[in-house]
């Protein structure tokens, strides 16, 4: 999963950068309302983490034009205040959740998981297709009960693939969730090809073809028929 974080305070920033690419989430990052709110409105994400004291532009007024150009994606907004007014306000201008400072990165990720598997109507932190289950809490992959070592990059592929189960994900599309902005577009197709090629050989063999090449689009997981 793609998510971008909006926050000031450099240290803070990094911290919980670090945090979420050690679960293999892809993350970006802005430093201030004014160039978040741009990468918000014209880049794919899955989750937005805002705060609200930010230079240039608040996070209220990033919101609220984020939901103005009817930018859906869920957003948890990070707050010193404490006031009630505040968190009534950035509710009922979109946000999806509310987390004060100072705040632990174990109730971070829960929070981040909870508005994933809601974004994606799915109630429970397992992914399942045929007998290959990912836990996207504790991110890890089995299959058939056993164990699959994944690589970060395979992890994450096959995470995005399964929240898009019988969907068609271009190619485009898994780079800029899976790398961000660390893809170059003229070897990226390869990239991912190679990839998808070695997650195949880990996640197939028991389970029939789960991961289909859809010709001049991309890849698909789909339901393994009984």
């Amino acid at each position: 999963m793609r998510v971008l974080i909006i926050e000031d305070e450099p240290e803070l920033r990094a911290q919980i950068a670090d945090t979420l690419r050690q679960q293999n989430y892809t993350v970006d990052t802005a430093g201030d309302g004014v160039t978040g709110l741009e990468r918000a409105c014209t880049e794919p994400y899955d989750l937005l983490i805002l705060d609200i004291m930010l230079p240039v532009q608040d996070g209220f007024a990033v919101l609220r034009e984020m939901r103005a150009e009817q930018v859906a994606t869920p957003v948890l907004m990070l707050t010193a205040r404490v006031e009630v007014e505040d968190r009534v306000r950035g509710l009922d201008l979109g946000a999806d959740d509310y987390l004060l400072k100072p705040f632990s990165m174990a109730e971070l990720l829960a929070r981040i998981r909870a508005l994933l598997r809601r974004s994606h109507t799915q109630a429970s932190p397992l992914l399942t297709v045929g007998d290959i289950h990912l836990d996207t809490g504790t991110r890890e992959v089995t299959r058939s009960g056993r164990p699959v070592s994944l690589t970060p990059k395979e992890f994450a592929l096959l995470e995005f693939l399964l929240y898009n189960r019988n969907r068609a994900i271009s190619r485009f599309n898994l780079a800029e969730h899976v790398w961000g902005d660390a893809f170059d577009p003229f070897t990226m197709s390869n990239t991912i090809d190679v990839h998808i090629r070695n997650l195949r050989r880990k996640v197939d063999d028991q389970a029939g073809e789960v991961i289909v090449t859809v010709r001049g689009i991309g890849y698909m997981v789909r339901d393994v028929q009984p």
